[in-house]
Order: C-alpha cells, then sequence, then structure tokens
C-alpha cells in the first residue's frame, strides 16, 4: 500500500487542509494518507523553526518515521511545503517515489517579485503587524490565498479557532519566510516522477514559478483557472483529479 505524506506551507498546520485528504482518499481509494506539520505549526508550535529548509527537512523524516509508517513515500506539498517536500526527494531519492508540488517557488527558476507578488507586500505587512490578533491576520490570509468565499465564515471561524489553540508565533513565522526565501533547489530535478499543479488567479505566488519549473525539469503540470494560491482549499475534487490522473496515466490506464 502506497503512503501518501501530506505537507502544508507557511504557518499552516494539517487542520488547513481542510476537504483535501478526504477527497484524495476517495480519488486514490487504496493508499495512506499522513499528515505532518512543519516545525512551529500545529502540533509542533511550541518548537523554533528552522531558519532554513534543510533542517525542516531533517524533522520531518523523523517525524515520517516515528509515525511507524514505512516509506518510501509520495509527498503531496504546497508552498514552502512544496520547498521541503523538492529538497527532501534531492537528498534522499530512495526515500520519495512520487511529488505532486502546488503553487510553489523555488531559486533559481523564478525571481523574488515571482515568487511573492509586490502586489500582496502592504497585506503581508499588515498580517505581521497584527499577528496577535486571532481575527484579522486570518481574514487578510484569506483574501490573499482563497478565491473560493462559498464558505468564508466557515473558514474564518475554523482558522481562528486552529490560531487560538496551537498559535504560530511572530518570530517562526518570520524564520520560515526567511527559510523560504532561501531555498535554492539548484539545477537537479529530483529522480522521482513530478506533478506541478498551479492556480492562474494565484494573487501570492505567481504562476509563472510553477511553469518555469516544470518546464525546467520536464515535469507534468496541470493549470488551474480561477482557484487562488490555496488550491486545496478553493477546489479539493478538482487537485485529486489531477493525482488520480496522473497516476492512471504513470500506470498505462486511460
Amino acid at each position: 500500500m502506497s503512503t501518501w505524506i501530506l505537507l502544508r506551507g507557511l504557518t499552516r498546520e494539517t487542520r488547513h487542509w481542510g476537504r483535501l485528504p478526504a477527497a484524495l482518499r476517495k480519488a486514490i481509494g487504496g493508499a495512506r494518507v499522513l499528515l505532518l506539520d512543519l516545525p512551529g505549526n500545529g502540533e509542533f508550535n511550541m518548537l523554533r523553526a528552522p531558519a532554513n529548509v534543510e533542517d525542516m527537512v531533517s524533522f520531518v523524516r523523523v517525524a515520517a518515521l516515528q509515525s511507524g509508517v514505512p516509506g518510501p513515500y509520495r509527498v503531496l506539498a504546497m508552498s514552502l511545503g512544496g520547498m521541503v517536500a523538492t529538497a527532501w526527494a534531492q537528498r534522499h531519492p530512495d526515500e520519495i517515489e512520487r511529488l505532486v508540488l502546488i503553487n510553489t517557488s523555488m531559486r533559481p527558476f523564478s525571481r523574488m517579485t515571482e515568487r511573492l507578488r509586490p502586489s500582496a507586500w502592504p497585506a503581508l505587512l499588515g498580517v505581521a503587524l497584527h499577528w496577535r490578533d486571532a481575527s484579522r491576520p486570518e481574514k487578510t490570509i484569506h483574501s490573499l490565498t482563497c478565491n473560493n468565499v462559498e464558505a468564508f465564515s466557515a473558514d474564518l471561524d475554523q482558522w481562528r479557532e486552529i490560531r487560538r489553540s496551537a498559535p504560530v508565533s511572530r518570530g517562526n513565522a518570520l524564520r520560515q519566510l526567511l527559510a523560504a526565501a532561501r531555498f535554492n533547489a539548484g539545477h537537479a530535478r529530483p529522480r522521482c516522477p513530478v506533478l506541478i499543479l498551479s492556480s492562474r488567479a494565484d494573487q501570492l505566488v505567481s504562476p509563472i514559478c510553477s511553469a518555469k519549473l516544470a518546464a525546467a525539469w520536464g515535469a507534468v503540470h496541470r493549470e488551474h483557472a480561477w482557484a487562488g494560491h490555496d488550491l486545496p482549499h478553493d477546489d479539493p475534487a478538482w487537485t485529486s483529479r489531477q493525482v488520480h490522473k496522473w497516476l492512471a496515466q504513470a500506470a498505462g490506464i486511460t
């Protein structure tokens, strides 16, 4: 039985996946889905987040081992989690057999202004200044990352509760941001098959980052027409279908 590890991004934790894990299990029936938090987030929110992706990889590898679920693993990850998954696959290729990267970006393929749109900078500064407010930062993050607002009130209620029950410190948020900014994947692509999913209407990260990454690695790339940066939130069914189709094509199933 294959095991999928899911890794979220900057300051987000396993509960922020929302409906995606259930949709993924349904789409790729017969697989385990293991949700892991990065250090400083979720169940590990009291830990000091590393300021580099390499140390995050070391942490996640130990967490996977301690879960008791054997590898090799298939990893679905977004944003900062995608950088961690990439570094894991590059440094320990025997441990990762497939990668799905969602709205991620990394040097040397993309410029700073592509990796974080300048239009988002003022809003992100407001998030940093009001970090300890349980409501205002989450509203801003939702507006920056989610284009599906059908469940806006319910989303905010859940996100506020997550922030209250497992708050991420401002220091950990800044260290994670620094780690993301520093990360350089180099030019060697991961040895395993890679699927890249992106959102054409991403307001936080330019979709050109995913396009450049896919071109450099010769990876399969699928783009969503209207979703925001948090593609798994906006359309978990589409996200899961793309993974299923990719796996089916690899198996020769049409």
